[in-house]
This record gives C-alpha cells, structure tokens and sequence, in this order.
C-alpha cells in the first residue's frame, strides 16, 4: 500500500473504506517539566510515537502536533486546537500519545475527551504507554484504570503547583526577586536573577519624576514633559534593551498611569514587594488580588534609587488637591496645603482681574458650592498666606538652629553623662522601694493565716500596696524613659534639626519647600490662620533632650 504523505491529506472517509487511520501524534511538554526550546523529551516523545505506528499496519501519520512548554492542566494550548480543527475539519481520524499524562493532567477534561467526545467524532485514541486504544481494545477504554491514572495525573500536577508555590513563597520571604521582568529602574543581577541592580539610565528618569512632582508638576505634565523629551515609556525602554516585553497597548509614549505607577512604588526604597497577585488554581489559570496586609514584604534587598524621605512626600501628595493651573504643567504653590479651620475641607483659589491689579484669593470649597449653613467664606488672600508662611518657616529655621547648637554644646560638654548617673541613682533607690513594698505584699497571707492580722486588715492592706506598687510602677516606666532619652541621645541627624537648618538664609517660597516643612494651612473665619509645620514629633523630642541635659538654658516653647 503506497504511504500517504502529511501534505496530501486524502479525504478520511476513503480511508476508512481500506482499513487505514491517518493519525495524528500529539507530543506535550509543560515548563514544569524543564523545557528549553524543543527540549531532549520532546524528541524522545515522538521518536517513540514514529516508531509505535511504524509497527501498525493499519495507521498512517498525517501531522504532528507539538505543545513544548504548556501545562497539562487545561487545553488552552495551540497545536492542541490545531489538532482538534484538523480533526473536526476530518484531515485526521486517530490521536496518538506517549501516555495519559501528555495528552491532559485535567481528570475531568481528560475523560470528557476519551469517553464522549472522541466516540462521538469516530476518532481512535491510543495511549502507547497505557496499552490503551479504542478500536483494538475498546473494553480497556472502560477499565476503571483509565479515569484512576488521570486522577493520579491531575495530583501530581497539583502536587507540583503547591511545592512550585511554596516555593516561591519561601524565595519571596527571603528578599530574592521572583519575576520575569525588573522594575523600570533596575535589572537584574546577571550573575543572580533574583537580585535586583540599578539601570542607571532608567533610575535617571525615575529620579526625576520624583523630583518634578514633589517641585509642582502634575502627574499628567510630568508624562507630557517625558513625551516631550522624546523619552521612551518602560514598555519601550524594555524592548529597546533586548527583552522581549509584551503588552496589549504597544503606544511607545508615556500615559499618566505610568508616571503613577512609579510615584506609588516603593521598590525605589530599596523595599522588595511581591505576592500581590496569586493564581486562583493550577486549573484555573485567573489571577486574583491578594489583600495589601498578605503582601511579602522585605526591606533592605537591593540598592534604592529614592530615599524613604522623598518617597514619603511624594506619598503626601496624593492626599491633597494637586490640580494643575489651567494652560500649565505646574500645580499652584499652595495647592493641596490650603484647608478650612472649621470644616476641614480644601479651600478653592480664585483669581479676581482688576484694571489696576489682579490678586487670588481662598474661599471654603463648602461654602463655594452653597450648601447652605454647612460654613462660611473663610476668606483670605493668596499674598497673605505667602508672607505668614515665610515669616513662619525663618523663625522655625532660626530656632532649629539655635537648638542644634545648644545641642552641641550638651553633647561636647558631656552633660549628657552626668544626667545618666543622676537619673540611674534615681531608678536604682525606687526599684528598691518598689521590692520594699512587693516584700511587705507577700508577708501579709502568712501573718492572715497565722492570725496575727484580720481578714479586713489583709484585703485593706493589700489594696494599699497594690497602689503603692502601681504608683512606684509608673514613676520608674518614666524615669527609664528619660534614661533611655538621655542616653540614646540627638544631634544634627534629628529630622526636625536637618530639615530646617539646611534651608539657612530663606528668602523665597518654593514648592520643594513647602512640601517638606509644611502640614497644612488652616484659615479661620475672619482670616486668621494656624499653620502646620511637619515634624513634631522630632522637634519634641530635641526640646525634651535640651530640658533635661541642660535646665539653665532658656526654655524653648
């Protein structure tokens, strides 16, 4: 009989008619299962396919289909659509595999296909490995084997999904990369891919977008300003360097959403983030949200690109109202410091033309949209709130100042030492109070059984040393609180101290200042207003370090 060759595909039902089935050998291999290209195992599968139907009388090879590098859990793989049009279009009438497990790793799906549909299309089925195959054993198809090996294939494919998970979990945990991809920014290590270095070309435009935002551009004149410059989006920037990143969107410029993106990310910190996302199961291939408190964070793993400082104003930002002026790429400078005292709701800046001169001015956004009796105007001129948060922020810079040098003077002196013994001789005579009391305490139940006090003296007697013991307590929780101040100490690297002594000889507003020395704005009907600087905690703490090492210097309010 003359062979029939894979690119004449005579018609099947002819074939049929002498005894000949025109098959087609169907090969899988999953990732899992260590593809590289068309790997050795991909070979082995159909060498050994060629071989079985060379030995069969009664079949011939039409095609071979090959999946290398998909999973057995569905059948979502191309050449396996491939094969099932060719074999409704009746190109092909028999399928040939290794075993069970390289046709599916589904049980359901895997059955659905052997005991309906393929019975229903008349098309052979054999499985080399399993002796399985329809037309010359069509009782074996039924064996309870057959859905018993596909059970024990679909758990061997969760088995491997959970180790592969924890897995990865564990590798996460550990502050190692798992991705295939590096952030914009980074790449990864090429002596280790689970570690991330900086790209410094990419850190350069992240860099900046930090630096453009926290100075007053918009997010979207930031992406316009990139788009400008003729800078290519991470999508493009990925593929000009090689790698082969995919996207449904192939817009090569810069959207708002990815200047976004990279304002909100704290890799840039230095901090590894994963686990966001988790697949739903190995059978269905969906992606789900994990919930942020899930999240595997790991401080500390690779180099930062932006420091905790920057990264923490530029996250402020986005609480406030950073509209853009109309026609501009800059935000106003007050834009998202402005707030009503009484509403806490932003104050909306209005510009009024005069012939002879125009001004702006803040008006409560409550009392701007007429919700009657909710506020009042809270009125008050840009100019104004300008010069009180000048004159503001020179005083709180001369004050810094002459903290931090105060501060100096402690420390050279070593005035700090003294405080220490003082304040360990204290805490040393009110633990022995405290022990004093706590003996007394528990001699109190044997003089009550040995009669020599009442049960009213005991409970009264106890309800006294209980609050002595409570009162001596709070006093030494506060004296080990000073210590522990005096000893750990401040100088220059307080927060309050370098924020403000930096910015020496202030003599104009700037956006970049505002955001970092300034809360907020509170106006108050009839225009007073409160400012809110950043900081106060750290500057408590210097005045605190200041009171108690030195008591004769002036005190600071």
């Amino acid at each position: 009989m003359p062979r029939i060759s894979k690119y004449t595909k005579p018609d099947v039902a002819e074939q049929v008619q002498k005894s000949l089935w025109l098959a087609g050998l169907y090969v899988r291999l999953s990732r899992e299962d260590g593809d590289k290209e068309e790997s050795d195992s991909i070979g082995n599968q159909r060498s050994l396919l060629q071989e079985y139907v060379a030995m069969e009388n009664d079949i011939e090879v039409s095609d071979i289909y090959i999946d290398d590098g998909y999973s057995g859990t569905n059948f979502e793989r191309p050449d396996f659509k491939r094969m099932m049009d060719d074999l409704k279009g009746r190109a092909i009438n028999c399928v040939v595999v290794k075993d069970l497990s390289r046709f599916g790793r589904n049980y359901i799906e895997v059955g659905q296909y052997i005991e309906k549909i393929f019975p229903f299309m008349d098309v052979r089925f054999v499985s080399v490995n399993d002796m399985l195959d329809s037309v010359k054993n069509p009782q074996a198809m039924n064996n309870l084997i057959v859905p018993f090996k596909n059970i024990i294939n679909d758990e061997y494919c969760r088995d491997i999904s959970n180790k592969v998970r924890s897995s990865l979990d564990l590798k996460r945990k550990q502050g190692k990369f798992i991705g295939s991809f590096a952030t914009y920014g980074y790449r990864k290590n090429p002596l280790d891919h689970n570690h991330l270095i900086i790209d410094e070309e990419a850190a350069a435009v992240v860099r900046d977008i930090f630096d453009w935002f926290i100075g007053g551009m918009s997010i979207i004149g930031i992406a316009k300003h990139l788009n400008m410059l003729g800078i290519l989006n991470p999508t493009g920037y990925k593929r000009s360097q090689g790698l082969r990143y995919m996207r449904e969107n192939n817009d090569l410029l810069w959207p708002d959403s990815s200047v976004r993106r990279i304002l909100r990310n704290r890799v840039y910190t230095g901090c590894l983030i994963q686990g966001k996302n988790k697949i739903r199961s190995y059978k269905v291939q969906v992606s789900v949200a994990i919930p942020q408190e899930d999240w595997i964070i790991v401080p500390g793993t690779h180099e930062p690109i932006i420091s905790e400082e920057i990264f923490q104003r530029a996250q402020s930002l986005f609480c406030r109202d950073m509209r853009a002026a109309p026609n501009s790429n800059r935000v106003y400078l007050l834009a998202g410091f402005m707030k009503c005292a009484d509403c806490g709701r932003a104050m909306n800046r209005k510009l009024i033309s005069q012939p002879y001169q125009s001004y702006c001015y803040y008006i409560c956004s409550t009392f701007k949209k007429m919700q009657k009796g909710a506020c009042t105007k809270h009125t008050i001129r840009s100019d104004k709130v300008e010069r009180a948060l000048l004159e503001t922020l020179k005083k709180q810079i001369d004050l810094a100042v002459e903290m931090d040098k105060l501060i100096t003077l402690i420390n050279e002196n070593g005035q700090t030492n003294k405080n220490t013994a003082r304040l360990m001789k204290v805490l040393s005579a009110k633990e022995k109070e405290r022990a004093a009391v706590e003996r007394m305490k528990l001699s109190l139940y044997p003089d009550w059984k040995n009669g020599e006090i009442s049960k009213e003296e005991f409970q009264k007697l106890r309800i006294q040393f209980d609050a002595q013991l409570s009162e001596h307590e709070a006093t030494i929780r506060r004296i080990q609180a000073e210590l522990n101040q005096t000893e750990e100490g401040v100088d220059s690297s307080n927060a309050f101290l370098s924020a403000f002594t930096k910015h020496r000889n202030l003599q104009e507003l700037t956006r970049e200042i505002l955001v970092e020395l300034v809360d907020s704005v509170q106006i108050h009907e009839g225009g007073a207003l409160t400012i809110k600087l950043c900081f106060a905690d750290a500057f408590a703490q210097a005045a605190e370090y200041i009171e108690l090492n030195q008591p004769q210097a002036v005190a600071i309010s």
